[in-house]
């Protein structure tokens, strides 16, 4: 019987890449990958990962019990969780995995326990079947990132330009047959020093160590990459309801495959997943008021019907039905999708969790209504399209050409979203519900849907942190079908009897 392939998971963030990996099961129900390793910086990430790893410990060791859907929803404490005997020994084995440490630090922790990882595993010896996958973080590399520090002088010396090579450090070290690495399409015409950074990370594959060479393909064609461009994934064309476009490198380790082994590529969906599709089932929920001391269901339903009726909207409103908190799912609104709504819901969990709205200022409040009901026809307004009186007294805000246009953004309801990045936890007008009488900015569980997280996936912080978690992942169903692709090459040969 063949055994799951082991996982080592740098700059796992909340876990994105780790789901997808993790929930490919085999036709026998057994899983394909095992994570044997997760490895991370910020706390509450690492937290999330450990709650995480526990729920699949208890999952494959005889089910998962009531305790943790009463603890997700807020019903119990995480102590009074941790007090059921089998989820003991569940986060003693996520402790064991889940490492906190500062990947390109003075220290070598990493190193160590990615050595310690794989000898557990029985997979130092470089003929054995093994993982790596991650993503470097990608501010530096961002399009967003190198516009705001255009002219930062200590921008060319940001040592994150260079944490991907704590990532090839570990190649290097460890020789993986395998490898994944993700990070934002900007890296491909990001430079530093006049050098192309996409230039510099394949030279240094290209150079490891003498006698350690890999090829680097790409997961669309499923060959070696013509231009950078062959590099790039667009979720939404699997199945993902974002337009959430990234490189991702699929390295393997030239020799550890026969030379007529095939390199898969993903399978482009039949259909397009949309917000509408994604969001369908939650229940509606009424933004709240900025300052907590101005809200009430009265003074917020006068706001709406104020802008409504400033600026001549017939549409029937409703009436004292929206509510702050979340409520029950509406089964009979799941999503059309049979593929992504196997992905996302739980029948188990009776309610949504992390579905709470933001509060928001009065002004961005009908602001929020005026761009949504504008969208309703499948655009996004831009700034300069607003009344006067509703546009922000802001000095570049009437500027046609400065990045200010786009500073509300409503996601439309028959397109898939945009990109949901780490800024959805610093305010929401990028993220803009498309029901007006809602007026508000998406809640943490409608960006996770739209990430693709399973609706009982627990985001650990408080919800700025939760929001951030979100916007840092890989999409999980986009990684599940990455780690069908590399699932299916070490399937071609004997490398896990």
């Amino acid at each position: 019987m063949k055994k799951p392939i082991p996982v080592i998971d740098l700059f796992a963030g909340p876990g994105g890449l780790n789901e997808g990996f993790s929930r490919l099961d085999e036709d026998s129900g057994r899983p394909a990958f095992e994570t044997v390793g997760s490895y991370e910086m910020e706390s509450t990430a690492i937290s999330t990962l450990r709650l995480r790893s526990a729920y699949r410990h208890l999952l494959r060791k005889g089910g998962v019990p009531d305790e943790y859907y009463e603890y997700i929803k807020g019903e119990i404490t995480l102590d009074d969780f941790k007090r059921v005997s089998e989820v003991q020994e569940a986060f003693e084995a996520a402790e064991a995995h889940v490492h906190q440490v500062e990947l390109g630090g003075e220290n070598d922790d990493a190193v160590d326990t990615i050595r310690s990882a794989l000898g557990n595993a029985g997979v130092l010896d470089q003929r054995a079947a093994w993982v790596l996958i991650g993503g470097p973080p990608c501010q530096a590399y961002s399009l967003a990132g190198r516009s705001r520090r255009t002219n930062d002088p200590l921008f060319a010396k940001d040592k994150k330009h260079f944490l991907y090579r704590e990532y090839l450090n570990i190649i290097r070290s460890f020789e993986p047959p395998v490898f994944v690495m993700e990070n934002v399409k900007g890296l491909l015409s990001s430079t530093t020093n006049g050098a192309s950074m996409f230039e510099l990370i394949l030279e240094d594959l290209r150079n490891l160590k003498s006698g350690l060479d890999y090829d680097v393909y790409s997961l669309v064609t499923g060959a070696a990459p013509k231009t950078p461009a062959d590099l790039i994934i667009r979720a939404e064309e699997y199945g993902v309801p974002q337009k959430r476009h990234r490189v991702i490198l699929l390295g393997i380790r030239r020799g550890f495959f026969p030379e007529t082994t095939r390199v898969g590529s993903l399978t482009r969906s039949d259909e397009e997943v949309t917000v509408r599709d994604a969001l369908r089932s939650f229940t509606p929920l009424r933004s709240g008021i900025s300052p907590v001391s101005a809200d009430s269901g009265e003074r917020w339903t006068q706001i709406r019907d104020g802008i409504a009726k400033a600026y001549g909207s017939q549409g029937a409103r409703r009436q004292g039905n929206l509510h702050r908190g979340a409520r029950s799912t509406a089964r009979s609104e799941l999503p059309e999708s049979e593929h992504f709504r196997e992905w996302v819901i739980d029948p188990r969990l009776d309610s949504m969790i992390q579905h709470e709205s933001r509060n928001h200022m009065e002004k961005d409040l009908e602001r929020y209504w005026y761009a949504s009901t504008a969208a309703i026809g499948g655009t996004s307004p831009k700034l300069s399209e607003f009344p006067k009186d509703l546009q922000p007294n802001h000095k570049n805000a009437d500027l046609d050409s400065h990045p200010f246009e786009d500073r509300f953004r409503v996601q439309v309801w028959d397109k898939p979203s945009t990109t949901i990045v780490s800024h959805i936890s610093k305010d929401g007008h990028y993220y803009i519900h498309p029901d007006p009488d809602q007026m508000r900015s998406l809640t943490v569980r409608e960006a996770a849907r739209l990430q693709t997280f399973p609706d009982n996936y627990f985001f650990v912080g408080s919800r700025t942190q939760q929001y951030h978690q979100v916007g840092n992942a890989v999409p999980p169903l986009l990684a599940n079908q990455i780690a069908q692709v590399v699932a299916d090459l070490f399937d071609s040969v004997d490398a896990r009897d």
